[in-house]
């Protein structure tokens, strides 16, 4: 009973509303139960914020920021995978879409908004540089290799990996991100840890009891299952809606990535805001590298099991995109701080983006 008045009763309810309307879209209610399930995709949204601060804040940082980012990025691989074997050879593109929309929405919507926010409340905010440096070096070397290579190598015509090149990309990927979490949690964790300010209550509150801390992880768990399976269900009221506007398809994909990516988003602004950009950063290209790590490995094991196969390299469009996005991020990030002004060509770079794929 203590440990349920130490929780409020939102962030239980709110997942449960969202499995339950999800249960109750199984019944073809009609158009207007369309407007429950936003509601608990967004309840569900916002719970699971609050569960991953309060994991957060248990097991301290860098801990934290994994695992939420860990957490959000597993479902999408699960939801992609499925995706896939029930969509057969018309999904081949599907793995780089979601990659290549969580790079962008994450380097410079969400990164872009914490920069600006953050900067517009505090003027300038401060980050440990190694950090940073480590993960834009490690997310650039594994964007690059699985989405820009492969239309340049000549075993295999396209934008395709072989057989061969498939498994070695995928070792490499792991490699890295693997890597790269070894550094941050162990031999260098001191690289991402944040100065705590000495008047932010939210950092020095006593931390939630191991119980709480347990409940909320696994609270944690059911909103992100609810969140990704809500926004599968919502899609195709969001691709009709989409089609009736006459925009491309592929803004369907950069909507659920969005959705998907949510949590982790409002999670860095909220950071942002409270003058805790490091950890705010820590999130938002923690988040990014797993999405990559992660889910190439995944879909080539499924590629290679299926005998489908997958198209990995980028357009020219798309590649340009990539490739300013990360040489912007390393020179904005660069100096260990931060104005407006690197928040405003992020941001820029996202509308781009996003006009570019409305307006080809």
């Amino acid at each position: 009973m203590k440990m349920l008045k130490s929780l409020p009763v939102w962030p239980l309810a709110a997942p449960i509303a969202g499995w339950l309307f999800l249960f109750g879209s199984t019944f073809n209610l009609g158009g207007t139960y369309q407007i429950l399930l936003v509601a608990g995709l967004i309840g569900s949204v916002l719970a699971a914020v609050y569960h991953a601060e309060v994991v957060a804040h248990r097991i301290g940082e860098p801990y934290g920021t994994l695992v939420l980012a860990l957490a959000v990025t597993l479902i999408e691989v699960a939801l992609i995978v499925s995706l896939m074997l029930a969509g057969g050879p018309e999904t081949t593109g599907l793995a780089r879409d979601t990659v290549f929309a969580a790079i962008m929405i994450i380097l410079n919507g969400i990164v872009g908004i914490c920069l600006l926010l953050g900067a517009g409340r505090h003027r300038e905010q401060t980050f440990g540089l190694l950090g940073v440096s480590a993960s834009l070096a490690t997310l650039a070397a594994i964007a690059v290799l699985t989405l820009v290579l492969p239309n340049y190598t000549s075993s295999a015509a396209g934008p395709f990996y072989n057989s061969s090149q498939l498994i070695f990309i995928a070792v490499i990927s792991l490699v890295l991100y693997g890597t790269f979490v070894l550094v941050q949690t162990v031999r260098h964790r001191d690289y991402f840890l944040p100065k705590e300010a000495v008047g932010d209550e939210e950092v020095h509150a006593a931390p939630p009891t191991p119980t709480v801390a347990w409940v909320s992880a696994g609270a944690l768990l059911v909103c992100l299952g609810a969140v990704v399976l809500l926004a599968k269900s919502l899609a195709p009221a969001l691709e009709t809606a989409i089609a009736a506007m006459g925009a491309p398809k592929t803004l369907v994909g950069i909507v659920i990535a969005a959705i998907v990516l949510l949590p982790e988003g409002l999670a860095a602004v909220r950071a942002a805001r409270a003058n805790r950009l490091q950890t705010s950063l820590n999130l938002a290209l923690g988040s990014a590298l797993a999405s990559i790590g992660l889910t190439i490995p995944a879909v080539v094991v499924v590629s290679l099991a299926t005998g489908l196969t997958i198209t990995l390299g980028l357009d020219i469009k798309s590649t340009v995109l990539l490739l300013l996005s990360l040489m912007v991020a390393t020179l904005s990030l660069g100096t260990g701080r931060t104005t407006v002004m690197q928040g405003t060509v992020h941001l820029v770079i996202f509308a781009v983006y996003l006009f570019t794929t409305i307006v080809p």
